[in-house]
């Protein structure tokens, strides 16, 4: 018979080990989750009191509601009583698909004052490390830039590392709207850089804004900088999954369906970014036109009919992007599916010359950009295809700013 050691010393060991696993998933789960739900982060507080209040004596509509069924309570509003709304529940009405752009912008602006002043007091708050001080002070840089009266900023969170979203040209009056999707490394602080410019959301889509209006002259643009997901840090297990791409497909999804009017919509995914489009294409709406990866790591199928989209689907990679080397497979939830750029995967492989590695597309002077522009006002027979043929061309008629081509 085998004798086990049954000490007092031994069992207390047991009891605190025991004690230690209860305390690490109580950190990392369900304390953690009772903790946030004491101190509610910014924008869930402000769609928590949006919940409960009221306009002219009735309760407001559900947040979730439709983008339709919300458009609808705003249009029945007096100017005076949106800007109400917007005063009392900035981040909840300026994160709310369905509501009026401008009152969005509006909305936005007034709680990025808010964010900014939180920010000042951590700025000066002695408690801080120094290092969390200047974090701060990053932090409240980036609301003042995004404060900026040029500005127009369609979403805004400032909770944890932060999301947003920015338009470039007039989304209400656009025949064309263009959604630019950035991969990993995409938060409130790297939206916009300084150095290498064009990496980041802001800079892309102000070149292809910039690149449509050189491509199309006359025909009225918007771009979006969607940097409205979480998106994965570094090249770790969130990069190597879709967990965070299955969320940003919902968000991005209710983007889309929440814009205005009826115009076409082109998606322009770099790098993770064509994760998140690869999920949401089957739920996207009709008016999605076009979906264009670049640099992808995998849209989560094996071929592009395994996306159940009607829209158009393009794909480039740069010779020298270091993206090529990951593995194109999808095994136990790992990896991301086939290459985008194979020639069985079956879209439409567009030139990516210049582009020069992994966050280059949206450099100017790069056939990639050209043919994101091309594509943007939907000049689809101007675009340049990879190789010497003129595959990606196939089917395809000459401009139209009406939708499918």
């Amino acid at each position: 018979m085998t004798s086990f050691d049954t000490s007092p010393q031994l069992n207390v060991w047991r009891m605190l080990l025991a004690l230690a696993v209860v305390f690490v998933m109580l950190a990392t789960t369900g304390w953690t989750a009772l903790r946030h739900q004491r101190h509610p982060a910014p924008l869930q507080a402000s769609l928590n009191a949006w919940e409960h209040g009221r306009m002219a004596g009735h309760r407001l509509p559900d947040p979730d509601a439709a983008p339709a069924r919300l458009t609808r309570f705003f249009a029945s509003l007096t100017v005076g009583q949106r800007a109400s709304l917007a005063r009392r529940y900035p981040l909840a009405v300026g994160n709310m698909n369905g509501a009026p752009v401008q009152l969005r912008y509006q909305a936005n602006r007034i709680a990025l004052e808010q964010a900014r002043k939180v920010e000042l007091e951590r700025v000066h708050d002695s408690r801080l490390t120094a290092s969390g001080q200047r974090q701060a002070a990053r932090r409240m840089d980036r609301f003042e830039a995004l404060m900026r009266p040029d500005r127009h900023i369609l979403a805004f969170d400032p909770s944890g590392s932060g999301r947003v979203a920015e338009v470039f040209g007039d989304l209400r009056r656009a025949e064309r709207v263009s959604v630019v999707v950035p991969g990993a490394d995409t938060d409130l602080l790297t939206f916009q850089r300084t150095n290498r410019a064009h990496s980041a959301p802001v800079g892309m889509a102000k070149s292809l804004y910039a690149a449509e209006r050189a491509a199309d002259p006359t025909t009225r643009t918007a771009v979006i900088a969607w940097a409205d997901y979480t998106a994965p840090h570094g090249l770790g297990m969130d990069a190597a999954t879709a967990m965070r791409a299955e969320d940003g497909a919902v968000r991005l999804e209710a983007l889309v369906r929440g814009l205005p009017g009826i115009a076409p919509v082109s998606l322009f995914c770099h790098s993770y970014g064509s994760v998140v489009c690869g999920i949401a294409a089957h739920a996207l709406p009709e008016r999605v036109s076009d979906i264009a990866v670049a640099g992808s790591p995998g849209m989560r199928v094996e071929n592009a009919a395994q996306l159940h989209t009607t829209a158009r689907v393009w794909a480039m990679r740069d010779a020298d992007d270091w993206i090529q080397d990951v593995p194109y497979l999808e095994l136990g939830g790992l990896g991301h599916g086939a290459d985008p750029v194979a020639a069985e995967f079956g879209a439409r492989v567009l030139s990516a010359r210049e582009a020069e590695g992994h966050a280059g597309y949206f450099e100017p002077g790069t056939d990639s950009l050209r043919n994101f522009a091309e594509i943007g006002v939907g000049a689809y027979r101007a675009v340049s295809c990879a190789g010497e043929d003129d595959l990606c061309r196939t089917g395809l008629s000459g401009t139209t700013t009406t939708g499918r081509a």
